[in-house]
């Protein structure tokens, strides 16, 4: 596996397929997508796992990671979020935070990551706000 920089367009796909399958590959875009750090895990030469980081002032947020389903539980998400917390040592950020889904905080929470504020829904899907000091 490897795991190098990619463009925006190249995470939609697998944005859409793991994250919003019924939705339109467009609801999958966001807004400073052009801006952002974009990391894609290949096996293969095949793309299997993508994350967004987006920099604003002393803080990194992680978005749109996402993993093909039939590489899930492989270990590829706990490799790409190391390699992404390694390659943020050489940024601003003080600290790192995203909004995980209820389902994935054992997840972040091995990351050292821990819960901040209320639970919250997002097209009735249940998240928290995680966040880790870098």
């Amino acid at each position: 596996m490897e795991i190098r920089a990619i463009s925006w367009e190249q995470t939609l796909p697998l944005r859409q397929s793991v994250l919003w399958p019924n939705k339109p590959s467009e609801f999958c875009h966001v807004e400073g997508d052009s801006g952002a750090m974009h990391f894609g895990a290949f096996t293969n030469d095949q793309l299997v796992c993508v994350a967004s980081v987006y920099l604003d002032a002393n803080k990194a947020r992680l978005r749109k990671f996402a993993t093909h389903t039939e590489y899930q539980g492989q270990g590829i998400g706990s490799k790409m979020l190391t390699y992404i917390l390694h390659s943020l040592k050489d940024t601003d950020a003080k600290v790192f935070w995203c909004d995980a889904r209820e389902s994935a905080l054992g997840f972040y929470q091995r990351f050292g990551m821990r819960q901040c504020g209320e639970r919250f829904y997002k097209a009735d899907i249940t998240y928290f706000k995680m966040e880790v000091s870098l």
